[in-house]
């Protein structure tokens, strides 16, 4: 049974969102502020991790920031209605999705389930395989197996769609991938999702692997066309 861990301070949305996730067969954890979720996220991590951005105490940003610092849990953002700036920083810090509101249950479910699968499609085609699925690209290697990335030998932590779409690039390197390709790949379950998106995510990873080497430029960007991992 997959677990959620709900944070919102909003106690109608804590109510009726716990209620639909446990009909679809979730186990759900409330918090009603940033704060007291932390150390429970960080200690005994959910599967998945829905948001609220505007808390008190420690609103969703800051518990993400740190969440990052140490985790690549899935994490959904409940994001105020047609507030551009929440979704562009949220995908930023390392949201996986995010869902404005007021919002369906129904779409919130099939948000919900959609980051699910992505999180454990690397596991399932790897149960009944004997070879290590490991793709390597120059300096990157990714195992998909183990969620594990490492370039130059040192580990880059990313979250599950950010995996999907690197991975999407650097099996075929030097192939100009769209971004209408890439949110087929990272959004499989036909769940709309708009270009900023995957524009969000893309920053996200260079800005991670910079991190590690001021030079990294592997993943190009073709204006009006889309992205291309380069193996040099």
């Amino acid at each position: 049974m997959p677990s959620i861990a709900l944070v919102d301070d909003d106690r109608n949305i804590l109510t009726s969102v716990s209620i639909a996730l446990k009909a679809e067969g979730f186990e759900v954890t409330t918090f009603n502020d940033g704060a007291s979720a932390l150390f429970a996220l960080v200690d005994d991590p959910p599967d998945l991790a829905i948001l609220d951005v505007k808390m008190p105490r420690m609103d969703g940003m800051e518990l993400l920031r740190r969440l990052r610092q140490q985790s690549d849990l899935p994490v959904i953002f409940l994001t105020s209605k047609d507030d551009e700036t929440d979704e562009l920083v949220g995908l930023g810090l390392g949201a996986d999705d995010y869902i404005s509101k007021p919002f369906s249950l129904r779409l919130l479910i099939a948000r919900v389930k959609a980051v699910l699968r992505r999180k454990q499609l690397t596991a399932e085609e790897t149960e009944d395989a004997d070879v290590e699925q490991v793709t390597v690209c120059g300096s990157l290697e990714m195992d998909e197996a183990r969620h594990k990335v490492t370039w130059k030998g040192d580990d880059v932590v990313l979250t599950v769609t950010e995996f999907i779409i690197l991975n999407t690039l650097a099996t075929r390197p030097g192939v100009v991938k769209s971004r209408n390709q890439l949110m087929d790949a990272a959004y499989s379950d036909q769940v709309y999702v708009d270009d900023r998106t995957i524009d969000s995510h893309i920053k996200r990873l260079r800005k991670k692997f910079k991190k590690i080497d001021a030079d990294y430029n592997s993943i190009e960007t073709l204006y009006g066309v889309g992205y291309r991992y380069n193996e040099a």
